[in-house]
């Protein structure tokens, strides 16, 4: 019985990836606002403002099956599945934030999130309560940013992750990753339909602030 369940949720996550598809196609796709203060060939650094997001906690013990189950509840939110009955339009990225060793028996533990258009920022419509989401408000700052190509996989997150981490280390950035609750984060943009061309990133956040160009300081924190 479990194969046929499991091959029924991809039909629908592949229905709902169509749809968004299409949706794409007709406009321009919003995302969070960003500054870059700075450029490598390798990653770069942002300075993020203030924004919105709902969250989805996923219990699930992997990263794909994480992302899997979040943008499904995420995705009824956004079709109306909240108090207001309110439509919303699709933003990129899709968000999965990583918590090593806060899940079942220490794994690691995941939160699916997606940037709310400028339209909800002020006051996003509240899920109904089974979806088990929340509204994620951040505070503006800096995000050292590396992209890969290709298909976010459990098997090649990580790797990418050490490789900002080694970029980082080597940078004025050494030792200044912020102390967040989230490892790292990584973003993807593109539907599971897209083949080439993918466009995937690592966040990790750093400490400063746009005035300093995100540089590292003592007195910098948030």
């Amino acid at each position: 019985m479990e194969k046929p369940k499991l091959f029924l949720s991809y039909i629908i996550l592949a229905v709902m990836m169509v749809d968004l598809c299409l949706i794409a196609q007709s406009r321009e796709i919003e995302s969070p606002q960003y500054t870059v203060v700075h450029s490598e060939s390798d990653f770069e650094v942002r300075f993020y403002r203030d924004s919105v997001w709902m969250s989805a906690p996923a219990k699930e013990t992997s990263f794909r099956k994480a992302t899997k189950d979040g943008f499904h509840r995420l995705f009824q939110y956004i079709q109306g599945a909240n108090l207001n009955f309110s439509r919303i339009y699709m933003t990129a990225p899709v968000l999965t934030s990583i918590v090593p060793g806060a899940g079942p028996l220490h794994a690691s533990a995941y939160f699916v999130k997606l940037y709310l258009p400028l339209k909800f920022q002020a006051s996003p419509p509240l899920p109904l309560p089974e979806l088990n989401l929340a509204p994620d408000s951040w505070s503006s700052h800096c995000i050292a940013v590396r992209q890969f190509s290709g298909f976010a996989r459990d098997s090649n997150i990580v790797k990418e992750a050490e490789k900002l981490a080694i970029s980082l280390s080597r940078s004025q950035w050494a030792n200044s990753t912020s102390h967040s609750e989230y490892a790292y984060s990584i973003a993807q943009y593109n539907s599971p339909f897209r083949i080439i061309g993918r466009k995937n990133e690592v966040w990790v956040d750093v400490a400063g602030s746009e005035a300093n160009g995100c540089k590292s300081s003592l007195l910098a924190s948030y």
